[in-house]
């Protein structure tokens, strides 16, 4: 009897002591466990905001050369990259070109002036042969003066009047023959205008072959026009300047534009260099223009020059036409409040972190200034040293406990 006892005895602290565990297991997988976070510290130290785009170098002054006349551009011979000299190097050659051909208004135009200088040059032609006998008349009777004169049976008044009039007849006659050649060459110009076109190339010439030459000392930066055609004047033919100054202009959406000063630093990376570069603002121009985004929207943008201010065998590799990405400063400061953009989260229409005070998160809203991206300046709020929660998720709400992430 004393046996049955004890084994019941021993089965009722066996179910005891497993209730007891069973409702232990529940009660701590119901217990809120703490959150595992990625903290940070609130730091103080210096601090910059940059504004970034993409730019491009270019040569500093480009000099497009231009066809100076209409004619038969012949084949360029310079490359790009050759060096040229100022007012030495011949650049291009130019050819007059063909007559075109002419419309059936414009052939009978022209075959009405040729009927017109003809009857012209028979006209000029009929007063130069008047001008001849007038002269030929005056030279008689200036003859006949001049001997009556000798004898004393003419008066000296009579015989200037005869000089004279020999003297008229000479100038009417040069200028007859003078109106002669005028409308011989009104006619040639007539028949000028009928000539065909002729087949081919023209024909180099001394006497009408046109050379372009360098305006200014460099390099060949881009050639225009390379294979032989006709070009009218001021086609530009090809670019040359000096890839020894550089400049880099950078196109910059009009908002930021107005943020940046002349003399502001830049820092000039994914130039395909191993170190960053540095430049200097120059000049944000004053004129803005729009520009299509990749993505279809106008945007109003400012060109920014900025000048290098590394030594020329730094960047000494690059050329015009370049692509090179920039960050132009806007704002620095040494001694500032700083944290992770990624702790700021939007609360009540006011920024906010979660400070880490003992194992639980602690919302608290804070007054952010300057922001890079990177990480935002603290005005007021927590102090430096604080831990704060780096990308708060849902789970994070005012006194949760966290703990710290581990990988």
């Amino acid at each position: 009897m004393a046996r049955n006892t004890g084994r019941k005895l021993f089965k009722r602290i066996v179910g005891a002591g497993m209730l007891a565990g069973v409702l232990a297991f529940f009660v701590y997988a119901f217990l809120p466990q703490p959150v595992p976070v990625d903290m940070a510290e609130v730091t103080r130290g210096p601090m910059q905001v940059a504004v970034t785009d993409e730019g491009y170098t270019r040569v500093h002054d480009v000099f497009v050369v231009s066809a100076p006349v209409t004619g038969y551009l012949l084949r360029i011979q310079s490359e790009v990259g050759d060096t040229v000299t100022a007012d030495t190097s011949k650049l291009a050659e130019l050819l007059p070109t063909h007559p075109q051909f002419l419309d059936e208004r414009s052939r009978s135009q022209a075959e009405a002036a040729i009927r017109s200088a003809e009857a012209a040059v028979k006209l000029s032609t009929a007063e130069r042969h008047d001008a001849q006998a007038q002269l030929a008349f005056a030279e008689s009777d200036a003859k006949r003066a001049r001997a009556l004169a000798r004898k004393g049976h003419l008066s000296k008044v009579a015989l200037e009047r005869a000089e004279l009039a020999l003297d008229s007849a000479e100038a009417a006659l040069d200028t007859a023959r003078a109106a002669e050649r005028v409308s011989q060459g009104q006619l040639d110009n007539a028949r000028a205008a009928l000539i065909k076109p002729a087949r081919g190339t023209p024909k180099v010439d001394d006497g009408n072959l046109v050379e372009v030459t360098a305006p200014v000392g460099g390099r060949v930066l881009r050639l225009l026009q390379e294979s032989e055609r006709v070009v009218v004047a001021g086609t530009p033919l090809l670019e040359i300047g000096n890839p020894g100054q550089l400049e880099i202009v950078i196109d910059l959406l009009s908002r930021d534009a107005v943020k940046v000063d002349a003399g502001a630093p830049v820092n000039i990376t994914h130039w395909g260099g191993d170190k960053p570069l540095n430049g200097r603002v120059r000049l944000v121009e004053p004129f803005g223009f729009t520009k299509i985004s990749a993505l279809g929207i106008e945007e109003q943008r400012v060109n920014v020059i900025v000048d290098f201010i590394d030594s020329k065998e730094t960047w000494s590799r690059l050329g015009h036409g370049y692509r090179v990405d920039a960050a132009i400063e806007i704002w620095r400061a040494d001694n500032v409040v700083q944290v992770p953009t990624g702790a700021l989260f939007r609360h009540q229409q006011a920024w906010a972190v979660f400070r880490i005070i003992g194992d639980r998160a602690v919302r608290t809203e804070v007054t952010v200034g300057h922001n890079n991206g990177r990480v935002a300046e603290i005005l007021d709020g927590v102090e430096p040293g604080e831990a704060i929660v780096l990308h708060p998720s849902e789970r994070i709400t005012d006194g949760v406990k966290v703990t710290r992430r581990t990988l």
